[in-house]
């Protein structure tokens, strides 16, 4: 009985030491990711606003492309997104310098017009930031990584609100099929206390009000299946076209220097054509338009050509908002064609455009109820559902892995298609 009595007071002693391990270095990695985040997010509103009062500034986009070129010059491994995905997969080193190169970039592209997003910077700036404090700690290669996902998923949630989405997000997305429950516990203190210290910053997620009436009947069920189809595609062109047009602007215009001042110059003749700034920066007011059934009815396609334009060049930002927005827009289409409520339809479009291209059911379902509320739930997972189905085994990010099937309880090992 002593040696039973021993043993327990063993394990609740380890079980207890490894709790509050996590919950002080999750908690300081989403305390500091809060506030850089939320200073990043400050500036990001701060510079949108000074961009669209003095308008022109989007004549300078060329020469703030040289800009980030010259400031990328510091980082021989040019990292991103995909390198942040390495890190977590097989230990790649991330380096430091990333944050602040990745938060004075984005910032720069959005002052001056470029079309991108802000989530790209808050996982490669959580990556980053996580992934030092790991190796200043000098933890071992598995804590190492856990820490690269706390550090991801307190970016997320600083930026966007949303601490559910960020904390499985950072389990999710790494490796399609598998998700590392392990961080559980550091993603979901990092993202947690992240949102606190962001919103005494002042800086608070979006939220969006859906009509509550909808009736789910067959009619609007079958729509919805049918716009999940729709999404999936949207989803899968999307992820093509950005590819796509990297790779031609590498074929063609071989000099970075070059190639982002080009990629400037076509984001000011496309807007100057149009006659409207709607596609620069992020777009969030065109993305509550929709919200509210109000669409443009190409703004989906334009949003996919001036994100391509601006990432594939060379600017930096992230995917992610450009994505909301391509699914909002599309969505609040499909509704005003089909007769489905379109400020129903650009929700589901979203959350179900988010998932075709990341890969990420559960967070995407998380990212529906968080940014809409509960009311709408069946919609949502049909949509969400659905579209991970249809959209095969595309995606924005060349690193992630799809370790099994979509259709199959098939153990596959690929990486997503270009």
């Amino acid at each position: 009985m002593k040696k039973t009595m021993q043993k327990y007071v063993g394990v609740c002693l380890e079980r207890a030491w490894l709790l509050g391990k996590w919950l002080v270095l999750a908690g300081v990695t989403g305390v500091s990711l809060g506030f850089l985040g939320g200073l990043f997010a400050k500036s990001i509103t701060t510079v949108t606003q000074i961009r669209e009062s003095v308008p022109w500034m989007m004549y300078l986009l060329p020469v703030a492309g040289i800009v980030i070129v010259g400031l990328y010059q510091m980082d021989p491994y040019k990292t991103g997104t995909n390198r942040v995905l390495e890190g977590i997969q097989s230990g790649v080193y991330i380096p430091l310098r990333t944050a602040p190169l990745i938060v004075l970039s984005t910032v720069i592209t959005h002052a001056f017009g470029a079309s991108a997003g802000r989530e790209g910077a808050a996982l490669q700036l959580g990556g980053s930031i996580g992934g030092t404090f790991g190796k200043w700690l000098k933890m071992d290669e598995y804590d190492h990584k856990l820490m690269i996902m706390c550090g991801m998923s307190a970016g997320f949630s600083a930026l966007f609100g949303t601490p559910l989405t960020a904390t499985i997000f950072a389990m999710e997305v790494v490796s399609v099929g598998i998700m590392q429950y392990a961080a559980l516990v550091p993603c979901c203190v990092g993202a947690l206390s992240a949102k606190w210290v962001a919103e005494l910053l002042g800086v608070y997620g979006e939220r969006f009000a859906v009509p509550a009436g909808v009736v789910f009947d067959i009619k609007n069920g079958g729509l919805t299946i049918l716009l999940a189809v729709c999404c999936a595609g949207v989803s899968i062109l999307f992820c093509m076209v950005l590819h796509q047009t990297e790779h031609l602007y590498k074929k063609w215009i071989p000099n970075e220097w070059a190639r982002i001042v080009a990629g400037g110059c076509f984001v000011i003749l496309l807007t100057k054509i149009l006659g409207t700034t709607d596609y620069l920066g992020a777009g969030m007011d065109v993305i509550e338009l929709a919200i509210e059934g109000k669409v443009m009815a190409a703004a989906f396609l334009l949003k996919m050509v001036f994100t391509a334009i601006s990432l594939g060049s060379g600017f930096r930002g992230g995917e992610i908002v450009p994505t909301l927005f391509v699914g909002a827009t599309f969505g609040c289409l499909f509704g005003q064609v089909t007769g489905l409520s379109p400020s129903l339809a650009a929700a589901c479009g979203m959350t179900s455009v988010f998932c075709g291209v990341t890969n990420c059911p559960i967070s995407s379902l998380l990212l529906s109820f968080e940014l809409f509320g509960f009311k709408c739930m069946p919609f949502f997972l049909i949509s969400v559902c659905i579209s991970y189905l249809e959209s095969g085994y595309y995606g924005l990010y060349h690193s992630q892995k799809i370790l099994y099937s979509k259709t199959k309880l098939e153990y596959i090992n690929t990486r997503t298609k270009e």
